[in-house]
This record gives structure tokens, sequence and C-alpha cells, in this order.
């Protein structure tokens, strides 16, 4: 049997099992956690708190990426980011609107949706139709969201999933718009063409962190206390097998 396959479940084993038990532990103070500031993040809160004032209204899109398949973890993140620009944006007539090319996540964005208008008791302003299916192949997917981010009302872009370089359609008409864009994937692709078209880009595992950020809940903390653990490890592995090197040991 390969060591690479055992290896990486006892990775995921580890850091499912810290970031429970991180969740679920006392508190040894009742202080906000601090968090090293993100500019795109900051942006996007006033964002938001100007589509409220302004009656405009904020579009997440999740991509194209399969629910079922390793890129789902970047629309995981946006399903979360949408779920607390949701509860942002509860007090205004324009509650946020979400496009995906995924089955799956078309039906986590409508329950999203519901439930977050379950908790701000604004259930009249629920309409399922604001969590859709705008395509079920990469570019069908970014003509149906084209057809969301030109409606008058959509001021603010959130691109938060897994894409390809078709992606650049959608930032480049939504800087065209003159709309606040910040966008972040999992993809290498998707991250150069967002740096080269959009207004503001996540790279790398920052994408991970806009929900934490957003709303400092325990377990976006754990997880965010999760991922710099890992970096030490990774880094004190690599540290160690370069030592041994020089040393002539490995």
């Amino acid at each position: 049997m390969k060591a690479e396959p055992i290896l990486g479940l006892l990775v995921v084993i580890f850091a499912t099992g810290w970031m429970i038990f991180l969740s679920y532990r006392k508190k040894s103070s009742e202080g906000r956690a601090t968090f090293r500031r993100i500019t795109a993040i900051n942006r996007l809160r006033s964002a938001v708190g100007l589509s409220v004032e302004d009656g405009s209204r904020v579009h997440i899109s999740l991509g194209n990426g399969d629910l079922n398949e390793a890129s789902n973890p970047s629309g995981l993140a946006g399903v979360d980011t949408l779920q607390r620009i949701g509860q942002l944006s509860s007090v205004s007539d324009q509650p946020p609107v979400c496009t995906s090319g995924n089955g799956g996540f078309t039906l986590l964005s409508k329950d999203v949706l519901r439930m977050v208008a379950g908790e701000t008791q604004s259930t009249e302003m629920f309409d399922a139709d604001h969590g859709r299916m705008a395509g079920a192949t990469p570019f069908a997917y970014v003509l149906g969201t084209l057809e969301v981010m030109n409606e008058p009302a959509v001021r603010t872009n959130v691109f938060m999933g897994s894409y390809g370089a078709e992606v650049g359609f959608l930032t480049t008409a939504a800087e065209e718009n003159g709309a606040f864009t910040l966008a972040a994937s999992d993809s290498i692709v998707a991250q150069s063409v967002f740096l080269a078209t959009a207004r503001e880009v996540m790279l790398g595992e920052e994408l991970y962190a806009v929900p934490a950020y957003l709303v400092h809940r325990s377990s976006h903390v754990a997880s965010l206390k999760t991922q710099d653990l890992l970096r030490l490890i990774i880094s004190g592995a690599l540290l160690l097998g370069l030592l041994l090197k020089l040393a002539g040991i490995a």
C-alpha cells in the first residue's frame, strides 16, 4: 500500500480533530479574536454596507465546480460567505442573489438563503429564484451569470469557487459596470485571470479565511488556527529535511 494516501488520511483526521477541539474548548477569555488586516475583506464589508444604504444588490458567484469533486471546498467557502452576506444585508429590500454551475451548489444556496430569511425574520423577502443555476457548462455558466450581473440593482460581485480562464469574461464585465469585485479561487488559472481583471483578489488559502473575517464564530477561528498549525508543521518538516540533506543523512 502506498504511503501517500495513508499520510493524507492522517492529516485530514488530525486537522479535523484539532478543529473540533478548538471549536468546543472553553475560552480562557471573552476577548474577540484578532486577525491580521486584509484590505480586500474590509472593502467587501464596506461594499455590503453601501448596498444596504443605496438599495443595491450583492451577487455571489460559486463557480462551476462540482459538489462531489475535490474542488468543492472553494464553493463551500462561497456558500458560507453567502450566509454571512445575507445576514449583513438582511435589513435591505434587495437580498443577495447567488449563481452556480452545479445543481448541488444551487440547492445549497437556496437552502442558505431560506435559512437566513428565517433567522432574520425576513421571510417575506425570500425568493427561491435568488439561488440560480446559471449554466451546466463553463461557458453556459458565464452567459447565465452575465445576465444576473447586468441587472441594474447588482453593484457588488463576489466570486468564490472553482473557475477556469473563462471567468475573465465575468470579472471584466463587472469592472466595466463599475461594480465592486472581490475574487478568490482554488484554481491557479483563475487566480491569474483575477489578478489581471478584478479589483480585489484573494490569493491561495485566503479564500478560506473570508467567512471567518466576516463573522468570528468559534468554528471559523478554529479553522484559521488549524491552517496556521499545518503551515508550521509543513515548514518545520521542510526545514528538517533540508538540514538532514545538508548533513548527508538523507
